[in-house]
């Protein structure tokens, strides 16, 4: 079944979302604006707009719509996310669930898009994160499920180190990730640097831009800043090598929040 582990996830946040404290709410508003270039195409430009809204300090629900076109491709999807955390304040553990249904059309044919994953992460004294996520994609004639490690350490209340790798199985994904990020906390602004290596179908790396999977290496820089009226920004530019394709995507990310936790 293919929503299966979609509802095993709604069913273990289920208890939480309905014995959570109204006072704790939160809710905020995301908007999305990308453009960008790839090698023999005209390149192209997408959005995404969702709402966010914490029951409480531990429980999430998230929906959304967004919409993409990149060279001969376009394509649009809705979103559904929920996480709930809960733990003592040496291990703390999240549950989170997503999923994005839709369709689109490459090249004059209509393909349909799906993707759901469930993530399990636990952090340590604060410090230490480990994450644990399988990922199930099913996009054109793209499939299979992708299963992911990662960890994360906060070295200071200013530095933030991550690394994860994904590997595939069954379908055709054939994908290897390894992914590393460095995340820098300061007063003016936040900034982002990371990058990855190894190979993976399109749809994996967001496009239908390899058949059916390439080399694949990337760089990419950002930062972030929360402003006078508790709104928030992140800009990132994005570069990757696609099997001797370049593709460069610049992406402005903004929230605003509705009303504060009580």
């Amino acid at each position: 079944m293919r929503y299966a582990r979609w509802l095993l996830c709604i069913a273990a946040l289920a208890p939480a979302l309905a014995a959570a404290d109204p006072s704790g709410a939160d809710d905020r508003l995301t908007l999305s604006l990308n453009g960008g270039s790839l090698t023999g195409t005209n390149g192209g430009a997408g959005g995404a707009l969702g709402w966010l809204h914490n029951f409480d300090a531990d429980t999430l629900l998230g929906l959304g719509v967004e919409h993409q076109r990149l060279g001969p491709a376009q394509w649009t999807f809705g979103s559904l996310n929920a996480g709930v955390s809960g733990g003592a304040p040496d291990a703390r553990y999240t549950l989170a669930g997503e999923v994005h249904q839709g369709g689109g059309r490459d090249a004059g044919r209509n393909f349909h898009y799906g993707i759901e994953a469930i993530d399990l992460s636990g952090t340590y004294y604060r410090h230490l994160t480990v994450q644990l996520e399988d990922r199930q994609i099913d996009v054109e004639a793209t499939h299979g499920n992708l299963p992911k490690v990662g960890v994360a350490y906060l070295w200071t209340p200013h530095l933030q180190t991550s690394l994860s790798y994904a590997y595939s199985f069954g379908g055709n994904l054939d994908t290897r990730l390894t992914t590393g990020r460095i995340d820098v906390y300061t007063a003016p602004v936040n900034l982002i640097l990371g990058g990855g290596w190894g190979k993976a179908a399109g749809w994996v790396l967001g496009c239908s831009c390899t058949e059916p999977t390439t080399r694949f290496r990337e760089g990419y820089a950002g930062l972030g800043k929360t402003l006078a009226n508790r709104s928030e920004f992140t800009l990132i530019a994005d570069y990757q090598d696609i099997g001797g394709s370049h593709r460069f995507t610049a992406t402005l990310n903004y929230i605003v929040h509705l009303r504060s936790r009580g």
